[in-house]
């Protein structure tokens, strides 16, 4: 007899993307119909994203109220609204592996995509949308860069790339940056390398495309913390996307080949001993988690798994090892700050929140909650104003201090995110508090800015 619920700590199984039976698409559809069941009797997923109101709904109103009721051609509207943020699978599920029922529902639905993808059903405008090295190739050519962003901003651009590549016209876009961070990044200060027994002495950064083409200031935050903390560091000498905006659209080959110029530059820094910290955390978990997933039996890939770092969890792990400097000379006030969920997944504890809340006469008030953002999710012209729904109680819960007040900054370790909670605040008609990444607070917490 199924036992009612596991109370085991969730395990992965390895994602058969090699095997030609993955694209099978009457093994995927059978495969949704019994996850769906499952689903459908429990509900417990219901307020995580738009995935389990969709089935739910499309069970609901089926002629059975049950899920044979359904038309399987209708599972795709449950597919489309996943975006792989995996909280189902980590934080709610109870019929996931080592139970019997075996339940991987983001998986499932990313089998799923991938076989959309493949067919041809993926529009020109999502790919480019999931491009993020195309994004970028302006950033830090002068004048262009002016140029491109105050177009974007115009009403006429805005309906074009609406109705050309299905960007909703009221969603938050980020700028390119005048200089880009890889280029402009400052030499590490400290020389000495000094091990502890939890954490490398030395550090690589993994500069991901939002941090060098978007938003460098998060970077050189961080490169400052390191300096002031006395931890070399130096820039990953070659890097390309880490895949995960292709991985949410099913773009599995391209995922590999990026994965195969990453892999072998990343994995001779972790054989040379550093931490590789990236500061985006779906960056972070697609080393730590995706990619060892899909490539079970590369050491490389393995290899890497076990030394890339969230720069909060090396630096929390650097303080265990009485390494970390911990005198902040300027306190943050009222701080709202959001996990988003892929940092949750990562299993690595709140390591922000927990480094925040060493800055004296500081009040951190915590949201672990999704922003629904989610990657492209949040512009398309097909989800951007769900996505604004599924954020709406984040930014209620961030809106007022336990005690009434109101923030001073708002904060989340997904910048995307960040900008789409302050965008929530915008559409509810409230002052937006200063909008600042967790990294950056830290550094004015020590004084560096």
């Amino acid at each position: 007899m199924a036992r009612e619920g596991s109370l085991e700590a969730p395990t992965r199984h390895p994602l058969d993307w090699l095997n030609p039976d993955f694209y099978n698409e009457e093994a995927c559809l059978t495969e949704m119909e019994r996850i769906f069941d499952i689903c459908h009797g429990c509900r417990r997923c219901v307020s995580l994203c738009g995935s389990f109101p969709a089935l739910f709904d499309l069970v609901d109103e089926s002629p059975t109220m049950e899920l044979d009721g359904v038309n399987k051609q209708d599972y795709w509207k449950v597919v489309d609204q996943c975006y792989l943020c995996d909280l189902c699978y980590l934080t709610k599920c109870p019929y996931v592996p080592p139970h019997e029922w075996n339940l991987d529902f983001p998986h499932t639905m990313l089998r799923a995509k991938a076989i959309k993808f493949k067919k041809g059903d993926v529009s020109a405008g999502e790919k480019f949308l999931a491009s993020t090295d195309v994004h970028g190739q302006f950033a830090g050519i002068p004048v262009v860069v002016q140029t491109v962003n105050t177009i974007n901003k115009t009403a006429m651009a805005r309906s074009v790339m609406e109705s050309a590549l299905g960007v909703d016209k009221n969603a938050w876009l980020p700028e390119l940056a005048g200089k880009k961070f890889r280029s402009s990044a400052p030499k590490a200060k400290a020389k000495k390398v000094v091990n502890g027994e939890k954490t490398p002495g030395k550090v690589v950064i993994y500069a991901t495309c939002y941090v060098n083409y978007n938003e460098p200031g998060i970077g050189k935050d961080l490169l400052k913390i390191l300096d002031h903390n006395d931890i070399p560091y130096e820039l990953v000498s070659k890097e390309k996307c880490c895949g995960m905006p292709k991985l949410e659209l099913g773009d599995l080959q391209l995922v590999d080949e990026n994965k195969k110029i990453n892999m072998p530059v990343l994995a001779e820094y972790a054989r040379q001993g550093y931490a590789i910290l990236s500061a985006i955390p779906s960056c972070t978990l697609m080393f730590k988690q995706e990619l060892p997933l899909m490539y079970p039996d590369d050491a490389e890939t393995q290899l890497v798994k076990e030394h890339i770092w969230d720069p909060f969890e090396y630096l929390m792990a650097r303080k265990r090892d009485g390494l970390l400097k911990t005198e902040f000379p300027q306190s943050l006030g009222n701080v709202s700050y959001q996990i988003p969920c892929h940092g949750r997944v990562q299993k690595i504890g709140r390591k922000t929140e927990e480094m925040l809340k060493m800055v004296p006469d500081t009040t951190i008030n915590t949201v672990e909650r999704c922003s629904g953002h989610a990657g492209t999710y949040g512009v398309k012209k097909a989800t951007h104003a769900y996505a604004m729904k599924i954020g709406k109680p984040v930014v209620k819960a961030m809106a007022t201090m336990k005690d009434g007040s109101k923030p001073d900054y708002i904060s989340s370790d997904c910048p995307l995110g960040g900008h789409h909670i302050a965008q929530g605040f915008e559409a509810n008609g409230q002052a937006v508090p200063e909008l600042q990444h967790p990294i950056s607070l830290v550094a004015k917490a020590y004084g560096l800015k």
